[in-house]
């Protein structure tokens, strides 16, 4: 990759794992669980009405190639289970690979859950001078240091303090700070700043973003938050099922990763339990159902009006009731919400099914997630929660010339809604 050092290899990498042997916690389980297995009996530690595989493999892993140069912040996105977190742990040498090869080229920082390489006894000073001596730094060079990864880490109050006495965004941002700071030429980081608060977080991609520019330092960053991915990262790669599927341009990356095609897209959705919000559903109102009234699937030309049918229930009579979209893009950006006109009144036990109407013409070309919330206003004006459904549906609006989208939109530059014309003279 032009002049830039190659910092990290991989050619073949696997990592399997044997299901059902171990892990049951503790010694006495795993021999409880194998002594049962010997017999033919059913497995002590597995929980009522799972099925425990024993014997089996899974591959976490299944022949990774990847290569990543000096100055590189290289994204590592995919959903729960597609092998992210196994690839950092095998470059972090926290386990190791069953097969193929893996080469890097200079000291590793990584942060793969928050405490890890933490001793929770020690105070926070101290775990800092027990890291730096773990990559190698003399107590002269952790001194040297030592203001400048205090200060940004907002803990100064309590560095003196044993770390198992820290909150998890305490955590985060010590052990955030020791890795940015402590001479390092890979940084690998794993869904780290999901604990911090955002003013936290964004001095923690600031601080990222010049150690892969200015200081020419490779960061390995996984996240699910994909605005993260792309303030931080200038490629990224795909996983899923242990495999890259992708390598290439953030976009591309994001776009395949949060993609929902056509055929994915049902007619109709049924809202089971874990669809609604139970913390603040109202036990007696239920948004039951969703479908599009007049087609297969929830894909619209642009243009044309979206017909939805939903289906409620109740136990209890209700009034002042009121429905709200709200619609966010596929990275799960807040793009704006919508409320039903009026107010609707329901009887005790009454089982009706309300149709909505929405304009495509609000929406640019592409795929959007819709929330559903159901609440009532009282004669204080104020609202309440009834019920919401999450997410509601996925709604495609096809790229389509007519009079309603009469050029190619470029959600990129433009935004994913379309504003009002306005008059000019």
């Amino acid at each position: 990759m032009g002049n830039k050092e190659l910092m990290i290899r991989l050619r073949g990498v696997k990592k399997k794992y044997r299901l059902g042997r171990i892990g049951g916690g503790t010694l006495k389980a795993d021999m409880e669980s194998r002594w049962a297995a010997l017999r033919g009996k059913e497995d002590p530690n597995t929980i009522i009405g799972e099925k425990r595989k024993v014997g089996d493999t899974f591959m976490a892993l299944n022949g990774i190639d990847l290569d990543v140069y000096e100055g590189e912040a290289l994204g590592i996105i995919g959903r729960n289970g597609a092998g992210k977190s196994t690839l950092l742990k095998l470059l972090s040498r926290v386990t190791a690979p069953t097969d193929g090869v893996i080469e890097m080229w200079g000291r590793v920082t990584s942060m793969l859950e928050v405490g890890t390489g933490f001793h929770g006894e020690m105070t926070g000073r101290e775990n800092i001078y027990m890291n730096g001596s773990i990559l190698g730094m003399t107590k002269a060079e952790i001194d040297a240091k030592i203001e400048d990864i205090i200060e940004f880490s907002e803990v100064r109050d309590f560095i003196d303090t044993p770390v198992k006495r820290y909150s998890s965004g305490m955590f985060v941002k010590l052990a955030f700070s020791v890795a940015a700071h402590l001479d390092s030429e890979i940084m690998i980081m794993d869904e780290v700043l999901a604990v911090g608060d955002v003013a936290f977080q964004k001095k923690c991609l600031s601080k990222m973003r010049e150690a892969a520019g200015t200081q020419g330092r490779t960061v390995l960053y996984v996240s699910h938050n994909m605005n993260t991915i792309r303030q931080l990262c200038d490629r990224c790669v795909v996983m899923d099922e242990g495999k890259i599927i992708f390598d290439g341009d953030v976009e591309k990356a994001i776009e395949l990763y949060t993609a929902v095609t056509p055929q994915k897209l049902p007619g109709k959705y049924i809202y089971d339990k874990t669809y609604h919000n139970d913390l603040w559903k109202h036990p007696d109102f239920t948004i039951e159902e969703m479908h599009a009234t007049d087609r297969v699937n929830f894909v619209f030309d642009s243009g044309e009006d979206i017909l939805l049918s939903l289906s409620v229930s109740t136990k209890q009579a209700f009034n002042s009731v009121k429905f709200r979209f709200e619609f966010s893009d596929m990275s799960e950006n807040k793009l704006g919400s919508m409320w039903s006109h009026g107010t609707l009144s329901f009887e005790e036990n009454e089982h009706r099914e309300l149709n909505a109407k929405i304009s495509s013409r609000l929406f640019t070309p592409g795929q959007y997630k819709v929330d559903i919330v159901a609440f009532l206003t009282d004669a204080f004006g104020e609202d309440h929660f009834l019920d919401g459904v999450y997410p509601g549906f996925y709604l495609e609006i096809s790229e389509k010339i007519n009079d309603a989208n009469p050029f190619v939109w470029h959600r990129e530059w433009w935004g994913s809604l379309r504003l009002q014309e306005f008059e000019i003279e």
